[in-house]
């Protein structure tokens, strides 16, 4: 199998583990409903037309909460999920057929890394790499129909 191919396989399976840890997980699901844990909240405020909220979940300490094994929950640490919860600000419902990209470039400046966001149920979903402490910023390009909308925010882990 080539790099690649495991690559998109362990985000598929990762993915995957994380919605099964994640407790009562509905298509109705809003962001903080239902007392999941949707990580910490890194972004609030317009993307082109929309009205967005990005949060990020640490993958490692969603494992842990869930409780798989110590061996399985490390192969996790340094992995982070972006969720964006895109909705139309005229309605207050989740805009639709949205769809897009994240760049994020890490502490270093010199090295980033580009995911495509997911349709995940009530927001877009992106797998992302951020194994080093220090400052992370993220461009999110995203798009539905004739319509388009950029943002870039930071995040410091700590």
């Amino acid at each position: 199998m080539s790099t690649i191919g495991k690559a998109v396989l362990t985000a598929v399976c990762v993915t995957a583990l994380m919605l099964m840890a994640l407790p009562g997980i509905s298509a109705a699901a809003e962001p903080g409903g239902h007392g999941m844990d949707l990580g910490e909240k890194i972004f609030s405020g317009k993307v082109g037309p929309w009205t967005a909220e990005a949060r990020l979940v640490d993958m490692k300490a969603q494992m842990e909460k869930s409780g798989v094994s110590a061996k399985t929950s490390v192969k996790f640490a340094g992995q982070r999920h972006l969720m964006l919860f895109v909705t139309d600000p005229a309605t207050g419902k989740p805009a639709d057929g949205v769809a897009g990209k994240v760049v994020v470039t890490g502490p270093d400046k010199a090295s980033s890394s580009k995911a495509t966001f997911v349709v995940m149920g009530v927001h877009i979903g992106a797998d992302v790499s951020m194994p080093t402490p220090g400052k992370y910023t993220f461009k999110a390009d995203i798009e539905s129909g004739a319509k388009k909308g950029s943002a870039t925010f930071s995040y410091l882990l700590k």
